[in-house]
């Protein structure tokens, strides 16, 4: 039968040219559309601070809208779903925390999609921090006597967070086995929330990704220290969690947008190029000193090789402490 098995390779071949063919087109041609950037955490967080500070400029590259889609929920993976099963096109993606890619695929028994494997790595956007926030009322202007007064008061003080496993509160779990200490975790859904809670000082304490750091110069607030491997340049006189002898605890990530699985090399490499472009703009970095973190333009590999590094590292701390969510 060798002649309709040449008849067959040649019909895959040509298949394959001709798709191959179709997705340079397309890429060419793209964007011929608006564009719907899914942020999966609510207004008002980090990840929407950070979006809605891209968008605009993106859009102007793009010479198409960059419209922005909150679908928050379930740590991030309602938002993660939406993108990784939408169509391949370059006309949606995700502006995630680094948290949502690194951190659940750990806590969860079972989830929607695979983000190693349904979404790829496009652009890196900022390396977010999470730092130490207490209501006015605790009295401790020190890290040091922070630990002291939770040390005092087992039980008495809680904590919030924008959900069950973000990596704000893996990061006060970190605190919280470092230190051995006592303290009461109450998640929300979202950072904006949880940091509504704490102004009002309906819980005591939070590490805060970046917008809550607007409310320590008036008082509302009191900042005593950021859980990284090394001080804040915005906040030099801000030692680090590890500077009280409370070793490993790093809530540093990347946040950044991803693309499904399949979406055209060129159109993932052309946003590459134009996200970083952006990131480079004095009012893009002012927005993202603002939240305390560093704007981080990397290419696609750096941002992939940033991401493994960070899940490697939050899948060990999340397998020794063995938390899990259903």
């Amino acid at each position: 039968m060798p002649f309709p098995y040449r008849f067959v390779r040649r019909l895959s071949v040509g298949a394959c040219l001709l798709a191959a063919l179709a997705s340079a087109t397309s890429a060419q041609t793209w964007p011929a559309k608006p564009i719907r950037l899914v942020v999966n955490f609510p207004a008002g967080g980090a990840a929407d601070t950070l979006a809605r500070g891209v968008a605009p400029a993106l859009g102007e590259a793009l010479k198409q809208p960059v419209v922005i889609d909150n679908r928050p929920g379930a740590n991030g993976t309602i938002g993660g779903d939406a993108v990784a099963k939408a169509p391949a096109d370059g006309y949606t993606f995700l502006l995630t925390s680094g948290g949502a890619v690194t951190i659940d695929p750990f806590l969860y028994k079972k989830m929607p999609y695979d983000p190693q494997k349904d979404l790829v790595p496009v652009a890196s956007v900022a390396l977010v921090r999470v730092y130490l926030l207490v209501h006015p009322s605790v009295p401790a202007t020190t890290l040091n006597e922070f630990i002291a007064y939770l040390r005092a008061h087992p039980g008495k003080l809680s904590y919030g967070s924008p959900g069950n496993g973000s990596s704000p509160h893996i990061a006060a779990e970190m605190f919280r086995r470092a230190g051995k200490l006592d303290v009461l975790h109450v998640p929300y859904k979202g950072a904006a929330p949880a940091l509504n809670d704490l102004l009002a000082g309906q819980v005591q304490f939070m590490f805060d990704p970046g917008p809550g750091l607007q409310h320590v110069a008036s008082g509302k607030l009191r900042l005593l220290a950021v859980a990284s491997a090394r001080r804040a340049a915005q906040y030099p006189g801000v030692p680090t969690v590890a500077e009280a002898g409370l070793g490993g605890v790093d809530g540093d990530t990347t946040f950044g947008v991803y693309a499904p699985a399949g979406t055209p090399q060129a159109i993932v490499e052309r946003m590459n190029r134009e996200i970083n472009r952006v990131l480079g703009s004095a009012q893009l970095q002012e927005n993202v000193n603002r939240l305390g973190g560093t704007a981080q333009p990397l290419s696609i590999q750096a941002f992939a090789d940033r991401q493994n590094a960070d899940r490697n590292r939050y899948g060990a701390f999340i397998r020794a402490a063995g938390i899990t969510l259903d």
